[in-house]
């Protein structure tokens, strides 16, 4: 055996957070802040609004201007290491959630295994709050699954619509505004213009080139604090939509309680949220100030939080990924 060799040996021995293999995450360490001391789990997983560029800026933010320990999870393959949101299986970490104090979901569609599943179910059935994303409605595609079927975005019986409708406010539904081609102005419910999400935001400052998803009607523990209008382009300064698809705005952000057993949660939801999305100061704003409140500290937000950019953050614009070219691995997005 080389000294060299031995040295390694006895660094890892001695301390084992100094491991040989790369983390399919990466952990955002906040120092001072409201937020010193608790957890948020933030996980991505989807193939078309670039979640794997969303989460990690936003639990930056959250960790450098609030003090939070932030774990960012991805959507793996698992022969490569790389992340690559087409894997609809495999989302390595979330044993991370037990020790969790918000969970920031935003996937599409997955199917998860149980031993991988069971850790999102056991967050969510203890009523510990979360914060769900744009795709988060549609979060799981997993009807055949006996354990965790009802989770599926689908699902009938005792969770009529899956998480989405059940836990989160609503499921898929469609696009209510013009995909691609349609971007969303947030306009603030009067009667919620107190709510401390809302703090520092005002009619059109939350604004994303994302459309505007349909909602049927949220269920009646749900309060709208946002609503949707559907714009005619995809620039800031594009003027609203003339017809009926703005006769009434669907609601694109609300805070909703579910209920399992004798737990009770707090969720907020919003549709928008895609990495493009955050780019624009007001939905940073409503983002962050949401993961605020909803880990408890809403007498903490500021009339004009901070959500500053931290680092380098050029999004990317949302499509349906067909071939994946990426070739990041979380490493990569480790903090320098």
């Amino acid at each position: 055996m080389t000294y060299t060799r031995f040295l390694t040996l006895v660094a890892v021995f001695l301390f084992p957070a100094l491991t040989l293999a790369e983390d399919p995450w990466v952990v955002y360490q906040g120092s001072e802040g409201v937020g010193k001391g608790k957890h948020v789990v933030l996980i991505s997983g989807d193939e078309e609004y670039r979640s794997e560029e969303a989460l990690p800026q936003l639990g930056k933010i959250l960790a450098k201007h609030y003090g939070f320990k932030c774990t960012v999870l991805f959507a793996i393959d698992p022969k490569t290491g790389i992340i690559n949101p087409n894997v609809n299986n495999n989302i390595p970490g979330l044993e991370a959630l037990k020790t969790a104090d918000l969970m920031v979901i935003f996937t599409r569609f997955r199917n998860l295994p149980d031993d991988q599943m069971k850790h999102i179910a056991e967050y969510v059935e203890a009523g510990k709050p979360i914060v769900g994303l744009r795709t988060a409605t549609h979060a799981f595609s997993n009807g055949g699954n006996k354990t965790f079927g009802k989770y599926h975005w689908q699902a009938k019986g005792e969770w009529d619509g899956g998480f989405g409708r059940f836990v989160l406010g609503e499921t898929w539904i469609n696009h209510h505004g013009g995909h691609g081609s349609q971007a969303t102005r947030g306009i603030v419910v009067s009667e919620a213009k107190d709510h401390p999400i809302l703090r520092g935001i005002k009619d059109g400052d939350v604004f994303g080139p994302t459309d505007v998803y349909g909602v049927r009607g949220l269920p009646g523990d749900s309060k709208p604090l946002v609503m949707g209008q559907v714009v005619d382009g995809m620039k800031f300064a594009d003027k609203a939509l003339a017809g009926k698809k703005n006769e009434p705005m669907m609601p694109v952000a609300w805070t909703k309680t579910f209920k399992v057993g004798d737990k009770t949660g707090r969720v907020f939801t919003t549709t928008m949220g895609a990495s493009q999305d955050l780019g624009y100061e007001g939905t940073r704003r409503l983002v962050v100030n949401a993961c605020l409140w909803a880990a408890g500290f809403e007498e903490k937000i500021a009339e004009k939080s901070n959500v500053d950019l931290v680092g380098e953050y050029n999004p990317t614009p949302f499509r349906a990924v067909g071939m994946w070219k990426g070739t990041t691995k979380p490493v990569d997005l480790a903090p320098k």
